[in-house]
C-alpha cells in the first residue's frame, strides 16, 4: 500500500490544491465559531473577520513554524455571560482585552522560567474540575436556548432540537474521513433545514442585508470587577494552549514548544484575544477540529491555514451570509451547545485522567471536591464592588489552595510527599 504524501509546514500547495483544503479548514472551526457569537448575542460577521485576522497573526508571529488555525474560545462563555447580564457586552471587551495582555506578559513570564509553575497554581486535580465547571454552569443555559424549560413545550423547538442534537452526537460517532471533523457543522445545517419545515426560521432580515457589508466593529469599556471575573480563564487557557501544541507537535513530527517555542505561540494567541477585544469581537483560541483535519489529511501547511483565515475574512464582508447565519433558531444552537456544552464538562474530567490523578492521594481529592461544590453551590464572595461566584470563585480558591499545599511541602509538613 503506497504511503500517503505529507505536506511539511513550510511546503507550499498548488493553487488548484490550495483553495479546497483551506475551506475544508474554514468549514472544520465554522460550526463551532459562530456559535460563541450567538451566545454573546453579537452578529457573527466581526468573529469570522478576527478569526481570520488573528490565524495570519498567529503565523506571523511563529514565523510559519506552528499550523493552527484561531476560533471562538468556550472557555470564556460563563464569566463573560456573568460579565454581559451585568454591566453590558463593552465591558465583557474590556475583560478580553485585560485577558489577552496578561496573557502575552505570562507569554514572557513563560520564556523566562519555564511553565513548570503552572502545574503549581492549578495542577491537574484542581485545573480538571475547573474545566469542567466551564462546560456544567453552562448546561441550564443550553436547554435554555433550546425553549426545553419553557412552561408550554413548543412541538417544532422540541422537533428541530431532538434533530440538531441527534445528528450531532450519532454523526459524531458514525460519520468517516472529513465528515467526521465536521459534524457539529452538519448538525447545524440538518437542524436549520428541520427549522425551516416547522417554520420558524425568519428570512426578513436576510431579504434586507446587503450583499456586501462592514462587520459590525465595537469598542470595548474598562471596569475593575468585569476584569476580574474575567481573568482567571487565563491559566485555563494556557493549559489548553500547551495541550494543543503538544498534540500538534506529535502529529507534525516537531517539538513546537521549543521551536517556534511556548512562548511565541502562547503569545500570538493571546496577542489576537486583546486585539478581539478592542475591535467587538470574541476571545480567540487554537481550534481541535483543525488538529483534527491535519491528521486526517495529512496536510500540514502554514499556506493551507492563512488560505483559511483570508476565506474567513472574506465570508466576513459579505452581509447576506452573516444575515443568514444570525436566522439560525434558538433550538438548533440549543441541540449543539447541549452536546457542546457536556464535552467542555467532559474535557475537564479528560485533564484528571490524561494527569493520572491519584485519588487515594489525600490532597487530590480534597482540592477536586472542594472546586466542584464552590462552583456548584451558588456561594459567592463579595470583596466590596467586586463578586465573585461559580468557577470563577473555584479557579481562584483552587488557586489558593494548591499554593498552600505547595508551601506545606517545601516546610516538609504533609503527610503523602
Amino acid at each position: 500500500m503506497e504511503k500517503r504524501k505529507l505536506i511539511q509546514v513550510e511546503e507550499k500547495v498548488p493553487p488548484k490544491l490550495l483553495i479546497p483544503l483551506s475551506i475544508q479548514h474554514m468549514f472544520a472551526m465554522f460550526g463551532a465559531s459562530v456559535l460563541v457569537p450567538f451566545l454573546f448575542g453579537i452578529n457573527p460577521a466581526v468573529v469570522l473577520f478576527m478569526n481570520g485576522v488573528g490565524t495570519i497573526l498567529f503565523i506571523l508571529i511563529t514565523k510559519g513554524k506552528a499550523p493552527a488555525y484561531l476560533g471562538s474560545s468556550f472557555a470564556f462563555i460563563a464569566p463573560a455571560g456573568i460579565v454581559i447580564s451585568k454591566f453590558g457586552y463593552s465591558y465583557a471587551l474590556g475583560g478580553f482585552v485585560a485577558v489577552g495582555f496578561c496573557g502575552c506578559i505570562l507569554a514572557l513570564i513563560i520564556y523566562k522560567f519555564g511553565s513548570d509553575w503552572i502545574d503549581v497554581v492549578l495542577p491537574p486535580a484542581a485545573m480538571g474540575p475547573v474545566v469542567a465547571l466551564i462546560g456544567l454552569e453552562l448546561s441550564g443555559t443550553a436547554a435554555s436556548n433550546a425553549g426545553m424549560l419553557d412552561e408550554k413545550l413548543i412541538s417544532g423547538n422540541v422537533i428541530v432540537f431532538l434533530v440538531t442534537l441527534g445528528v450531532a452526537v450519532f454523526g459524531s460517532v458514525l460519520f468517516r474521513g472529513f465528515l467526521g471533523v465536521i459534524p457539529i457543522l452538519i448538525a447545524i445545517i440538518a437542524g436549520y433545514a428541520a427549522a425551516i419545515i416547522c417554520g420558524i426560521v425568519d428570512f426578513t432580515e436576510v431579504s434586507q442585508a446587503a450583499w456586501l457589508a462592514l462587520p459590525n466593529f465595537s469598542t470595548p469599556k474598562f471596569n475593575l470587577q468585569a476584569i476580574i471575573i474575567i481573568l482567571p480563564v487565563l491559566l485555563v487557557i494556557a493549559s489548553e494552549h500547551i495541550g494543543h501544541q503538544i498534540v500538534t507537535g506529535k502529529i507534525v513530527g516537531r517539538d513546537l514548544l521549543k521551536n517556534p517555542g511556548l512562548h511565541r505561540s502562547l503569545f500570538a494567541d493571546n496577542f489576537s484575544t486583546m486585539i478581539s477585544g478592542f475591535i467587538g469581537s470574541v476571545p480567540t483560541t487554537t481550534y481541535g477540529e483543525n488538529i483534527g483535519v491535519m491528521a486526517m489529511t495529512g496536510v500540514y501547511s502554514v499556506y493551507v491555514i492563512a488560505g483559511a483565515a483570508v476565506l474567513s475574512i472574506l465570508c466576513s464582508f459579505a452581509g447576506k451570509l452573516t444575515a443568514l447565519i444570525s436566522t439560525i433558531p434558538g433550538p438548533v444552537i440549543g441541540g449543539i451547545s447541549f452536546l457542546l456544552y457536556g464535552m467542555i464538562g467532559t474535557s475537564g474530567i479528560r485533564i484528571l485522567v490524561d494527569g493520572r490523578v491519584d485519588y487515594s492521594s489525600s490532597r487530590n481529592l480534597a482540592l477536586t471536591s472542594v472546586i466542584f461544590v464552590t462552583g456548584l453551590s451558588g456561594i459567592s464572595v463579595k470583596l466590596g464592588q467586586i463578586e465573585l461566584t461559580g468557577m470563577v470563585l473555584a479557579c481562584i480558591v483552587g488557586m489558593i489552595l494548591s499554593l498552600i499545599f505547595y508551601v506545606l511541602d517545601k516546610l516538609k509538613l504533609t503527610n503523602d510527599r
